[in-house]
């Protein structure tokens, strides 16, 4: 079953649920939450991956500056041109064993020509979550610093005899 608004306010609010993020209320939406970027990094290398994590081999990253503000309150942008990039979000997740979370694009994204890949947050995870974000506008994109990107929703399920045990565990 998919948790509600109040559902999730809830656990926000009494079991620390999501953790560093920017406003409650206008972040909780009628059946999630939106996670907004802290930081966005381009790709700088290759990575590997096989059937055991003992050769998994993370790409180097490097971090994209702020362009100038634009507007008025004077928050800083990035400006991503096309590609593919990875985002790391200000918000921290704590699931418990009987929650998994998934998330998606927010719609506006997918309208400017720049969509979201998100892995499936395993019962049990703690920590700060990355996705990749790839920006398919031969225009580019504009990103505002703390916008919102991705809905998360939550997922009650049978409690799982244990959790998530990998290297992202309690992620900062």
């Amino acid at each position: 079953m998919v948790l509600n608004r109040e559902e999730i306010k809830k656990l926000i609010l009494e079991e620390g649920l999501i953790q560093g993020y920017t406003d409650l209320d206008i972040q909780l939406t009628p059946n999630g939450f939106d996670f907004t970027v802290e930081k966005i990094f381009k790709f700088k290398g290759e990575g590997a991956v096989a059937f055991s994590n003992t050769e998994r081999v993370l790409p180097s990253t490097e971090e994209v500056s702020f362009v100038e503000p634009i507007f008025s309150d004077r928050r800083a942008w990035w400006w991503l041109p096309k590609g593919i990039y990875k985002v790391r979000t200000n918000e921290v997740v704590n699931l418990p064993m009987n929650l998994i979370a998934l998330a998606f694009p927010r719609s506006s994204l997918l309208r400017m020509g720049v969509y979201a890949h998100n892995a499936v947050w395993d019962a049990g995870f703690k920590g700060r979550s990355e996705f990749v974000l790839v920006v398919g506008n031969s225009h580019g994109v504009k990103i505002k610093q703390n916008a919102r990107l991705i809905q998360v929703i939550f997922v009650r399920v049978n409690k799982p005899s244990y959790g998530y045990q990998g290297i992202y565990q309690n992620y900062k």
